[in-house]
């Protein structure tokens, strides 16, 4: 049985008066495609920014690869080396070329030699089919390009982990595609990968579970078979019949 690698216990999280994560109770498995799905405001987003802190929890624990997350900057700089995660609006360096948005980190962070890390970053960039735009700026790329140099670029700290938060949303729609299919072979290559996104398509191919979240509460998880065919909950069936 695959370890965990992820473990959130009795999450809480509050914006204001604004309960944004209810309790959260949740176990991923080391290898595991996760998919979670639901409403605008439901803390889909809050609930993957608390594993890295980028927002901070309330209440409860939470434990990424072994470690409780705290506000020690030694813990925090060690898990997030260990965890990458894409944004939705790619957060590249406008001033630095595509090479040395992914080279950056690994130089700084892990202190490897410039030319291990060039020829890392390169081979990257082919994985997600690119390799040709090395020298240029990310605003001579297109959005779809721009947001597969964010993929590659945290495929440059050898993640355990891959945080997506909402990939293909600032995505024209014939852009969408060219990402989804970089983070389709992704999930082919055993890494563990917490998804959030609308894009359905995606949850059915690839997902091993479906996450449903509904006002800072998981409402149901299964697999995307019965999620999908046989939703448990009447939340889950509305949310299905409008975006589907």
């Amino acid at each position: 049985m695959a370890s965990s690698v992820l473990e959130f216990k009795k999450v809480n999280k509050w914006f204001g008066d604004l309960h944004v994560l209810d309790d959260i109770e949740l176990t991923i498995k080391k290898g595991e495609i996760v998919v979670i799905c639901g409403p605008s405001g439901s803390g889909k987003s809050t609930l993957i920014r608390c594993i890295n802190q980028l927002e901070t929890h309330a209440s409860g624990e939470i434990y990424v690869l072994g470690t409780e997350m705290t506000d020690d900057a030694r813990v925090l700089q060690s898990v997030r080396s260990r965890v990458g995660m894409v944004f939705q609006n790619f957060n590249l360096f406008p001033h630095l070329t595509i090479l040395e948005n992914l080279t950056l980190g690994p130089t700084w962070v892990k202190g490897a030699s410039s030319d291990e890390v060039k020829e890392m970053a390169l081979g990257n960039l082919r994985r997600v089919q690119i390799e040709e735009q090395a020298n240029k700026y990310p605003g001579q790329l297109s959005g779809g390009q721009q947001q597969r140099v964010a993929i590659a670029r945290s495929l440059c700290m050898n993640p355990e982990i891959l945080l997506f938060d909402e990939p293909t949303s600032a995505l024209d729609p014939e852009m969408v595609k060219e990402v989804l299919d970089v983070m389709v072979d992704l999930a082919k290559e055993g890494i563990t990968m917490l998804v959030v996104t609308h894009e359905m398509g995606f949850a059915r191919e690839v997902a091993d579970r479906v996450i449903f979240m509904d006002e800072g509460k998981i409402i149901e998880q299964s697999t995307p078979e019965l999620f999908f065919t046989n939703p448990s909950s009447d939340r889950s069936k509305k949310f299905l019949e409008q975006i589907l």
